[in-house]
């Protein structure tokens, strides 16, 4: 996605500074001065290899390194037509420089990424015209309207003025700004920025389209009016790789989830097998006595439904596999030490869960 300079009065013409990147669209480093020659040009031929069974894109041992620094180590990740894979982990765990690298933005020092047959980082506008790419910045123009920034580029997607014209009345009314789309864009909200970025991405009908924490900064409103069109999208058949360290939007809309950390992917899975990790579908049971329960620990341990014990001062730390069941019983156990119970509460495990057990920290604090 071409990144949109600000400019500095209402009245300058040098769009051309946004050229620098059409390389993102085009797949070469010049925009094409004359564009029906450009278009009756031989693409370049592609360097290709058999992708994963089914997958659209897939990326083999990627691995990316600035200096001393493993940015990416040795990532490998797949995607399927109607499928969101979310990348899930902190500020700096290496999920831009992967997404960099599965558009072909960025090339790897070592591994392959694929898209359909094609090898990328591709120098032929068809391979690179599959895939839309949504980044954290914001890359439109602000002095422009909604409508003339995505007309603007839908041509540099190539498409014609009459094709171009129905498809951004289709995106404005897709992210839900046909009422606004006259209005310049310095005017609109972060969130409807945010929408409208999208809608750039979404222009030329991409299959494949990436997201790089696309609701960062926008508020609650706004996060779940994009989530609702990205649902739509992964329900239409276009596979979305997400990238996000919310962890509630990657088990509202992701499929799939990958955890990573340190430049790695340490677990990728549905959201159950990652739980499963922690012993399927437990649930934590924390129970504040009135008393030690130490007297209690053992009976408690052996009760149906328990799956281990701990205990901490007057704190008792239960795992269960079925917590309304199991805790008429364990209330029952500590009745009879005449141990009362001043507060207790129950948490099922959830991705917070996982990624603490993968990584030893939890995600909010990294």
């Amino acid at each position: 996605m071409p990144r949109a300079p600000k400019r500095t009065g209402p009245h300058r013409t040098e769009r051309r500074v946004v050229l620098i990147d059409v390389d993102v669209l085009s797949g070469s480093g010049r925009f094409p001065a004359d564009r029906t020659r450009a278009a009756s040009a031989q693409p370049a031929e592609l360097e290709t290899r058999e992708a994963a069974p089914g997958a659209v894109l897939a990326a083999v041992e990627v691995t990316k390194a600035y200096g001393d620094r493993v940015a990416v180590d040795a990532v490998s990740l797949d995607l399927r037509a109607g499928e969101c894979l979310g990348l899930l982990g902190p500020n700096g765990a290496g999920k831009t420089t992967t997404i960099l690298m599965a558009c072909g933005l960025l090339a790897p020092d070592s591994g392959t990424v694929t898209l359909g047959p094609h090898r990328l980082p591709a120098t032929a506008p068809r391979a690179r015209r599959l895939i839309g790419y949504v980044p954290q910045e914001i890359a439109l123009y602000d002095d422009l309207t909604a409508r003339e920034n995505l007309r603007f580029f839908a041509r540099l997607y190539g498409l014609d003025r009459r094709a171009g014209r129905e498809r951004v009345g289709e995106m404005l009314d897709f992210v839900d700004l046909a009422g606004r789309a006259d209005d310049r864009v310095a005017t609109y909200s972060g969130g409807m920025k945010r929408r409208l970025n999208i809608a750039v991405a979404l222009l030329h009908r991409p299959s494949v389209v990436l997201f790089d924490e696309p609701t960062v900064g926008v508020d609650p409103q706004s996060r779940n009016a994009i989530l609702e069109r990205l649902e739509q999208l992964r329900d239409d058949g276009v596979a979305l790789l997400y990238s996000s360290h919310y962890m509630e939007e990657i088990e509202r809309i992701c499929t799939r989830i990958a955890i990573m950390d340190g430049g790695a992917i340490l677990a990728e899975g549905t959201r159950e097998q990652l739980l499963g990790r922690l012993g399927g579908e437990s649930s934590r049971i924390r129970l504040d006595c009135s008393a030690s329960p130490r007297d209690a620990v053992d009976e408690v341990s052996a009760l149906r439904f328990v799956a281990g014990v701990q205990v901490q001062d007057r704190v008792l730390d239960v795992t269960a596999h079925d917590a309304p069941r199991a805790l008429p019983l364990i209330l029952a156990v500590l009745a009879g030490h005449d141990i009362a119970v001043d507060r207790l509460s129950v948490e099922r495990p959830d991705l917070e869960s996982a990624f603490l057990h993968l990584t030893g920290k939890a995600l909010r604090d990294v």
